[in-house]
């Protein structure tokens, strides 16, 4: 039986305390939106609902229009994480491989670009895609998400480049791989883990992103599972018991997600920091 020491266990204490108060507004959650309207004013946030009533599911599938506002936030993710994904790939591997004072230069435009708050270009970004027809326009929100995430994804995706041996790519162009097919054939599947791991990353911040669809989608058709999400909680009347049953609902599909591709994101994580 392996043995810890003392500060690893109380390391572990620590950690195991830290991980239940984060949990806690979930439990929360998770038990009223179970709970009928009166157990939400007469018991207490932690006790286990009487009766089970689903139908405050039922009523927060509808109110959210789910199948609706689904599609429209997996289409705006889905595409979206594709083109970063393909895009901070090919650029990582010719910064990296490039080696002269442009690619460098390129890398260090990225990097800034990371260190921009993302709320702070907003109104310069309504007015440039109200320009260019941005407005109610998903392909055109999807192009602003490709934008603004890139630079992150190409710090990522370089720090794993650097750590691919060279000599696999000699011996393709030995083998006579120009460029292109070299990267398309053999280091665009060696950067799954990476991929993997930015794709968890990246789809749980356009998910849940509720300022950029909230400012460019405003037609009732277009709207994403967060902006239908605020509908079900109002300033004067909130029916709490289906607003987190909406929450539930909303995270379930980006949750699934994580826990198919966790062992990915770990390894893909510690890879990329190991250089």
């Amino acid at each position: 039986m392996k043995k810890y020491g003392k500060g690893t266990l109380v390391l572990q204490v620590i950690g195991t305390i830290i991980a239940l108060v984060y949990l806690l507004p979930f439990l929360v959650v998770f038990l009223y939106a179970f709970k009928s309207p009166e157990e939400l004013i007469s018991s207490s946030p932690f006790s286990l609902p009487k009766k089970l009533e689903w139908d405050n599911f039922s009523q927060a599938f509808e109110a959210l229009n789910f199948w609706q506002s689904f599609g429209n936030t997996f289409l705006l993710t889905a595409s979206a994480v594709l083109l970063l994904i393909l895009l901070s790939g090919m650029a990582a591997y010719s910064i990296v491989r490039g080696g002269s004072k442009f690619f460098n230069g390129s890398y260090m435009f990225f990097i800034a670009g990371i260190l921009i708050p993302y709320q702070v270009i907003f109104v310069p970004m309504f007015v440039l895609g109200s320009s260019l027809g941005f407005i109610n326009n998903l392909f055109g929100v999807i192009f602003l998400y490709v934008g603004t995430s890139l630079p992150f994804a190409i710090f990522v995706m370089a720090g794993f480049v650097k750590t691919i041996p060279k000599e696999i790519e000699e011996a393709a162009f030995i083998d006579g791989c120009s460029i292109m097919r070299t990267f398309w054939v053999i280091i665009l599947p060696m950067l799954k883990p990476v991929a993997a791991a930015l794709t968890i990353i990246l789809s749980l911040q356009i998910w849940n992103d509720y300022l950029l669809p909230q400012l460019f989608l405003t037609d009732n058709n277009m709207k994403t599972l967060t902006v239908m999400q605020s509908t079900l909680f109002s300033a004067f009347e909130t029916n709490f018991n289906v607003g987190f049953a909406g929450i539930i609902l909303s995270s379930l599909p980006i949750l699934i997600l994580f826990l198919l591709m966790q062992k990915h994101f770990v390894k893909g994580i510690t890879m990329g920091a190991g250089k």
